[in-house]
């Protein structure tokens, strides 16, 4: 197992966490000089928040607040199950995060809502990219690694309690 996978094994752990909380099961971590300093957790549906609830912000917030105290993660890696949203992604971009790993693509939620979401959980997508989004940011860039543990990504669509 490379050090991507094992990454993001963990936000796929904080990703069970969220879906035990009858959450979306998505997870995140940040990683910084191969160490994990925060992990972001689902909370949309019992924090009634759809804007700290996505696991990306709970993780950025964390790790510039509580952890490094700065408002910026340079050097840092976000790890995240599915492929962040437009709303996330810049504010990974805003965080100057340096790369940003996912599982699950766009395409492959678009793709898995129709056979897989239940009526537990609805699977919505604006219809920008990740890698859109950022490649209209100026003055930083951020690298996009895609599809790592893509099957077991997927699996969290079938999530159940």
């Amino acid at each position: 197992m490379n050090e991507h996978e094992r990454f993001m094994m963990k936000a796929i752990e904080a990703a069970h966490e969220s879906g035990h909380r009858s959450d979306y099961p998505i997870g995140t971590v940040i990683v910084k000089d191969g160490e994990i300093i925060s992990s972001g957790y689902e909370t949309l549906k019992s924090a009634n928040d759809p804007v700290n609830g996505h696991a990306e912000i709970d993780a950025i917030r964390k790790a510039t607040r509580e952890i490094l105290k700065q408002p910026y993660l340079e050097g840092c890696t976000l790890y995240s199950t599915h492929e962040p949203c437009p709303m996330c992604a810049t504010a990974a971009f805003w965080s100057k995060i340096k790369t940003i790993v996912f599982s699950v693509s766009r395409e492959d939620m678009i793709e898995q809502m129709p056979k897989r979401a239940s009526g537990k959980f609805s699977w919505r997508q604006v219809d920008i990219s990740c890698k859109d989004v950022l490649d209209h940011g100026s003055g930083h860039m951020v690298e996009l690694i895609p599809s790592v543990l893509r099957e077991e990504g997927i699996k969290l669509f079938d999530y159940t309690a």
